[in-house]
């Protein structure tokens, strides 16, 4: 497996938001330069906080849960702490919900707006422990931009 070229994404969404900054059409190419340029991947998207559980969004895959309350699974747990949650067996996460059967490893980031979690990049594999700690900080790197370019 090669490594993704973070920089490199970053700069094709930076390009493409320059386009448009609204939630929609930015948060839909980002889950498409994701999935398109990281290998072995099941599903890229998102997860936005909408009457205080979180609520699909833009994403490329297979059909997805359409609602998932703060605080269960991978992607609630991100959400309720806070943090990035990288989980290399997800059938060993406590409470992970299985909206893709096919689903072994994930990585989910939380995203902000003014302090405040608004939503999640979620991106699963169907290969167990895919994800390093240069996905993580490449895919963080990518949320920083999508938060502060994003626009409701």
């Amino acid at each position: 497996m090669t490594g993704t070229d973070y920089e490199l994404l970053r700069a094709q969404l930076s390009s493409l938001a320059e386009a448009d900054r609204h939630w929609v059409p930015l948060l839909s190419n980002a889950a498409a330069l994701v999935y398109h340029a990281m290998p072995e991947l099941n599903w890229a998207g998102f997860y936005l906080m909408r009457g205080g559980r979180l609520t699909l969004g833009p994403f490329q895959g297979r059909v997805a849960c359409v609602h998932i309350p703060v605080g269960r699974g991978v992607c609630g747990t991100a959400v309720a702490r806070d943090a990035t949650q990288r989980v290399p067996d997800v059938h060993a996460f406590p409470g992970h919900i299985a909206c893709d059967s096919a689903s072994r490893s994930e990585i989910v980031i939380p995203l902000h707006k003014e302090g405040q979690v608004i939503g999640v990049m979620d991106i699963d594999s169907p290969l167990p422990d895919r994800f390093t700690e240069a996905d993580r900080a490449g895919l963080e790197a990518l949320a920083h931009l999508i938060e502060t370019t994003m626009e409701f």
